[in-house]
């Protein structure tokens, strides 16, 4: 069997789950996801024995540290995918909500209801962690789901493929509710973006090289971001201690994150005072600082920093690099963060009422964050349980994708006979 006829195998499947969990009630999902999480408990070290072949392929084949982090099973990475699951079983099931149900003057009662998209293709790197993320949320929201992982996660990939299997088959929905494509070749990514027959939607999950290639190829509606290019504005109405503790963990928290920040802007009133402190526990971190010209005068020959160019503004590093900017106040920096940002998450600190509801305001982005970490832009921070992943396009969904994300509407009508005159 070629790729294009076991990818079309795989979709057909995946139509007839879909119609077979859209009959499934709440007490059904649920019974599945906590038999998934069991198995996957049971089977925590034959999976941390499996992820361990991708991590030392992945050292033989020179994947970057960057790469290699968010590849690994760590025990408190594997903790926290249980508990994501867990906590998608206890979320509110979305599926057949019903709202805005009013009367109209004819007698007719009309409402929207909340209704699966259908199938929806994953498609990932390195992240095994979004094997489950991406099966639990898709199958408490009604979908089947056709999961492809990168060929550097095969192993551990497999392996929880494996639990979810064993445990549908326990279970009173349809096996092929979720399946996990087992070819590592390119061409199966090909193939199930054009796969508009039986998938709804594809959702990538990767380095801008994969969401670039799947926007152009893709046949089927997409979700998805192409970069994090996260900012904290640090305004001269700041708090400084809190301003510190902010802009620190929003970069050193963990590096190779889509909501790690990436470039620092500093209004100039209080850049002398707060920039040397900030550069000294930047560089305890490891982190190369890249900075404006008044940055770079402000700290002199007592931090290194390197000279940002045009090019660093827009740059997602994934890893300890920081661009660093001075600007004239709140007008320049949402004029910065407009004109180079992602649309993905920006924060402003201040003291100031005023400043911060312009900054929401203005900055287009898909989170905009008063006071707080950039780092709390995903879906388990939320309240979401797990995410499908941040979308910063404006339709269908924006910013963390949950459950509700993988859902659509449709209207229901109420009548009692009437016909129309």
């Amino acid at each position: 069997m070629n790729i294009r006829e076991y990818i079309l195998k795989m979709g057909q499947a995946a139509k007839l789950a879909s119609v077979s969990i859209r009959r499934a009630d709440t007490n059904q999902k649920n019974a599945a996801l906590t038999a998934i999480g069991e198995e996957i408990l049971d089977q925590r070290q034959y999976l941390m024995v499996e992820n361990e072949k991708d991590l030392d392929a992945g050292r033989v084949n020179g994947l970057s540290d960057a790469m290699l982090d968010r590849l690994a099973f760590s025990d408190a990475g594997f903790d926290a995918m249980v508990e994501g699951l867990a906590q998608v079983v206890q979320l509110q099931d979305p599926v057949g909500e019903i709202s805005d149900l009013a009367y109209r003057p004819n007698g007719l009662q009309v409402g929207k209801m909340r209704t699966p998209l259908g199938v929806i293709g994953i498609i990932y790197e390195s992240r095994p962690n979004v094997t489950i993320d991406a099966a639990s949320l898709c199958l408490k929201s009604g979908n089947a789901t056709i999961l492809r992982g990168g060929s550097e996660a095969i192993y551990s990939n497999r392996a929880l493929s494996e639990c979810i299997t064993k445990a549908l088959l326990g279970s009173d929905l349809h096996e092929s509710v979720i399946q996990l494509v087992q070819h590592t070749d390119r061409d199966a990514v090909g193939e199930l973006v054009k796969l508009d027959k039986y998938v709804d939607v594809i959702v990538p999950r990767g380095g801008k090289g994969l969401i670039e290639r799947i926007g152009r190829e893709a046949t089927i509606p997409v979700i998805k971001h192409l970069d994090g290019i996260c900012h904290v504005f640090i305004d001269d109405d700041a708090d400084i201690e809190r301003a510190v503790k902010i802009a620190i963990n929003a970069k050193t928290q963990r590096f190779a994150v889509c909501n790690a920040m990436e470039t620092l802007l500093v209004a100039a009133p209080i850049a002398s005072d707060i920039l040397p402190g900030l550069a000294t526990q930047y560089q305890d971190f490891g982190v190369e600082l890249r900075g404006c010209d008044e940055t770079r005068k402000i700290l002199g020959a007592s931090h290194r920093v390197e000279v940002a160019t045009q090019e660093d503004w827009g740059t997602e590093y994934l890893g300890p690099v920081l661009s660093v900017k001075v600007v004239d106040g709140i007008d320049s920096a949402i004029e910065h963060i407009n004109e180079y940002g992602s649309n993905h998450t920006d924060t402003i600190v201040t003291e100031n009422y005023t400043k911060g509801r312009r900054f929401i305001q203005e900055v287009d982005s898909s989170s905009v964050i008063i006071n707080a970490s950039t780092r709390f832009a995903d879906g388990f921070e939320y309240g979401l349980g797990a995410e499908i992943g941040i979308s910063t396009d404006k339709l269908h969904a924006r910013g963390p994708v949950g459950m509700e994300g993988l859902t659509s509407q449709k209207y229901v009508v109420f009548g009692d006979g009437q016909i129309r005159q």
